[in-house]
């Protein structure tokens, strides 16, 4: 949950359409969900656009599951070729965004099932095998999302739950809410609302739930709506709300980049940066002011910092990379370049490396620690929006058109 791959080892630090690429499958099309591994299965959704079957109609054999347009799928890819073990239609009418799709939500698995929710709010289990076990409709059920750009959150699967957050506001009255659900079963095992006195599209959010340890209990971690708050487990109930994050009342002020949390610390972003604010998580009612860490303008819009918990290391929108340390909020480095281009994807720390992908396809490998080196440069030619996975000594990247698995050979 926070960008890292501590166990990836030898990994490459550049590549291009062929060299230190072990296989490449094709997609459908562009998606911002990342990729997932378990063992020898990756796991990625993808709507489509004209995508070929995997097994054309012959005699005495039906064609393998159809693919027309505006469907969404999810694949299971075997990690060692790249060929598609099973591939299954999730939803149906994609919506399309300016940075997303219908297809945003990553997918979730604890190697036994996979769960996927939609950006349409199809919420769906299958087995790791691709037997389906349940599936929901989240709007049908607690009304329709309202996010201006479209939603995205990936659910939290952690203690035996997963947890789900749909804060909107922007095309909206309803309340933002989230919810705990039963994986087996697919039943909501509580539901509150989360309310925020911001305003217009300041209420929407796209991040990940995290959790934190307080005190020796986890809490459930939510951001968004102007506010970062802390939730019991059990019962969904608001422990404490930490405010500040919108010192101008900016009705714009929507927040994309998931929290950071370091022990018993979390360090949010807010919109383009300003502010981010670390603090130390617990309390009771509102922490705002009263927990602070401390407060700077180095943080990003879109990519969720990344940390190896000596530093955090801030990506922005434009290709600067800014080192901070969490307790203190010293600046070990700010403002450097690593590329001229847009930066959506979150940055992956591993093998002591940064990987931050441009939007344009373009990877730069940058040195961990306080002193700042570009280590390597290399591009794929499609757009990429999802973030790098690193495994053992394969990175994981998905473009518009291929999942690609990087290794050197």
């Amino acid at each position: 949950m926070n960008g890292t791959a501590p166990q990836a080892r030898d990994l490459p630090v550049t590549w291009t359409e062929t060299e230190n690429v072990l296989w490449r499958t094709k997609l459908p099309s562009w998606s911002a969900a990342t990729p997932i591994v378990w063992g020898d299965t990756v796991f990625i959704t993808s709507a489509e656009e004209g995508f070929v079957p995997l097994r054309p109609a012959g005699k005495n054999r039906a064609p393998s599951e159809g693919v027309g347009p505006d469907r969404i799928f999810i694949f299971a890819i075997n990690r060692k070729d790249g060929s598609i073990r099973w591939q299954r239609q999730i939803d149906s009418g994609n919506q399309i965004f300016n940075k997303q799709n219908s297809a945003s939500p990553s997918p979730i698995t604890d190697g036994r099932h996979v769960w996927i929710m939609t950006g349409n709010g199809k919420f769906i289990c299958f087995t790791i095998d691709g037997k389906e076990i349940w599936r929901r409709d989240i709007q049908a059920d607690y009304g329709r999302f309202g996010l201006n750009h479209g939603y995205a959150s990936t659910p939290l699967l952690f203690g035996g739950r997963l947890y789900v957050q749909v804060l909107h506001g922007m095309k909206t009255d309803d309340p933002s809410y989230i919810f705990a659900v039963q994986p087996a079963t697919g039943k909501t095992i509580w539901k509150v609302e989360r309310p925020t006195d911001a305003v217009r599209e300041s209420p929407d959010n796209y991040a990940t739930p995290q959790t934190v340890l307080v005190a020796g209990r986890t809490q459930l971690v939510i951001s968004g709506g102007d506010y970062v708050t802390g939730h019991d487990l059990d019962t969904g109930e608001e422990l404490w709300r930490m405010g500040g994050f919108n010192p101008t009342n900016n009705a714009a002020n929507r927040t994309i980049a998931s929290s950071l949390v370091i022990g018993g610390n979390i360090f949010t972003t807010s919109q383009r940066g300003r502010p981010f604010i670390g603090f130390r998580a617990g309390g009771r009612g509102n922490i705002t002011g009263k927990n602070e860490l401390w407060t700077n303008n180095f943080g990003a819009d879109v990519p969720t910092p990344t940390t190896d918990g000596k530093y955090i290391y801030v990506l922005n929108d434009i290709g600067y990379l800014n080192c901070i340390e969490p307790e203190t909020g010293r600046i070990v480095y700010q403002g450097q370049r690593i590329h001229n281009g847009t930066f959506s994807a979150s940055p992956l720390l591993a093998d002591g490396k940064i990987y931050a992908i441009d939007e344009e396809g373009t990877t730069t490998v940058v040195k961990a620690g306080p002193d700042f080196e570009i280590l390597g440069s290399s591009h794929l030619d499609s757009r990429t929006l999802a973030s790098p996975v690193a495994v053992d000594d394969q990175v994981f990247i998905r473009t518009s058109d291929h999942l690609y698995c990087i290794q050197k050979r």
